[in-house]
């Protein structure tokens, strides 16, 4: 935290608007960021003293409010000046009337004191309020010092009332490197069966900030371990205690591989400036990886030595990542490329040996669309630097050729496209009809293979074919 908060121009002068009707007090994550050195995004207000038509009409000035929110005390307002939304929320206090996280009576209540409305926050570090007037903050639960200390700590027993929370420790830990206090841990076991009140498209939520915003991943999974819930996500689970060949993999078993692997994803350059959506298919990817480990681990005889051995696991990988994203309730967009990247993420050992041939890379890159081989390459890369302290020199070798040789093949970021069309052959004089699949389908298959690279070497492949000569 430098300075005073960086509240915006038009924020403050609906501030002083409601200073005039109640107790304004920025909360939540906005403040928990800017005391991180982060920069806010959500500007949340609470205000205590008011009641909502009241507080409306103060806002409405200041441009279109939303009263969706009627119900909870919220007012979503649109400045007329800068086009950013604000939400404002009385002051109020919540009781459990059902099951899951929906399972809530919200009542506002305008005589709260600053503790008593920070007590239904889920974590102390985001239960600490800023007073913009006084320039001070209000921390009635310790949310700094849990802060200052990387402790994620419930701020009152009523954590239990909504399972969701567990899941948000999940993904908070690992987008801000928090460990879990030893008590939360404790509630949230005891509430471990509470996860199947979840709606799975919040469960989704929470793991998608995990897989597009972690620093440290693993921090995630380690919560998901300490508090029992890692059992809801079984492909994850079983990853743990699942051994491997120490000479080749120094650091333990699958799952603590895949936590290295993942933190070794968030740490580079091109995964931390990708957009979110290209994250979240690479850290669900690394993630999935080795899921084909646990049915396929063996002990057997290689070279006259006992070793551990995964043969197959690729494979073996991808219906296992169909259905843990199916579980979570990802987008099914998400689905086809992340899979195609588990079953594919030891394809650089296959070109190894004598570099990779045209048609091989040109085929990789139709496989994994619409992932590229350049996400396959962070993927791979992560592979091998999850396994501290062993040497991965070698393996980067390997990646970096294949991804040289995509790049001089142009498809590093791209899958071909036939060069062969359906107007090509009506062009030679062939009506539209049931056998213009088979023969496109062998022309692309043609193109692949490298006998033409070019449209005009596509009609002249195209035009042998029709004769019977190719």
């Amino acid at each position: 935290m430098s300075g005073d908060f960086p509240v915006p121009s038009d924020l403050r002068a609906m501030l002083e608007a409601v200073r005039r009707v109640g107790r304004p007090r920025l909360v939540g994550g906005g403040v928990r960021d800017w005391l991180l050195g982060l920069k806010p995004k959500d500007l949340d207000v609470e205000v205590a003293g008011a009641d909502f038509e009241t507080l409306r009409r103060a806002l409405s000035p200041f441009g279109a409010t939303d009263v969706v929110g009627r119900s909870f005390g919220v007012v979503k307002v649109r400045s007329r000046d800068s086009g950013a939304e604000y939400d404002f929320g009385l002051s109020r206090r919540e009781s459990k009337t059902g099951a899951g996280h929906r399972g809530f009576a919200v009542a506002p209540d305008p005589t709260l004191t600053d503790a008593e409305a920070a007590a239904r926050r889920d974590f102390t570090v985001n239960a600490i309020a800023y007073d913009p007037f006084s320039q001070t903050l209000v921390d009635p639960h310790g949310g700094v010092r849990d802060l200052e200390a990387r402790v994620l700590r419930h701020t009152s027993p009523a954590f239990v009332e909504d399972p969701l929370r567990v899941l948000r420790a999940f993904q908070l830990a690992a987008r801000f490197d928090f460990s879990l206090a030893p008590e939360t841990a404790a509630l949230c076991r005891g509430i471990a069966g509470s996860f199947r009140e979840l709606p799975v498209e919040r469960v989704w939520g929470e793991w998608d900030k995990w897989a597009a915003k972690s620093v440290r991943p693993s921090r995630g999974l380690a919560v998901l371990e300490e508090t029992g819930w890692l059992v809801h996500f079984p492909e994850v689970a079983a990853l743990r205690g699942t051994p491997q060949e120490p000479e080749w993999h120094p650091e333990g078993d699958v799952l603590t591989h895949t936590q290295h692997c993942l933190d070794a994803l968030a740490g580079l350059e091109a995964w931390r400036s990708a957009e979110p959506a290209r994250r979240r298919l690479l850290t669900l990817a690394v993630l999935a990886h080795d899921f084909g480990k646990p049915p396929t681990t063996a002990r057997a005889e290689r070279r006259g030595v006992m070793r551990w051995i995964s043969p197959g696991h690729e494979a073996a990988g991808g219906p296992l990542a169909e259905s843990f994203l199916r579980r979570i309730g990802a987008p099914l967009d998400v689905i086809p490329p992340v899979c195609a990247m588990v079953v594919h993420h030891l394809v650089h050992h296959h070109g190894a040996q004598g570099g990779y041939s045209d048609s091989q890379v040109r085929r990789l890159a139709r496989k994994l669309t619409p992932a590229t081989i350049e996400d396959l390459a962070l993927v791979m890369t992560a592979d091998a630097m999850g396994r501290p302290p062993a040497p991965f020199a070698d393996i980067l070798v390997m990646i970096g050729e294949l991804r040289t040789k995509a790049r001089e093949l142009e498809l590093a970021l791209a899958a071909p496209k036939p060069l062969v069309l359906g107007r090509h052959l009506v062009a030679l004089g062939r009506k539209p009809g049931k056998d213009f699949k088979p023969i496109l389908d062998d022309a692309f298959e043609a193109q692949l293979d490298g006998a033409f690279t070019d449209e005009a070497g596509g009609v002249a492949w195209l035009e042998r074919r029709l004769r019977g000569e190719a």
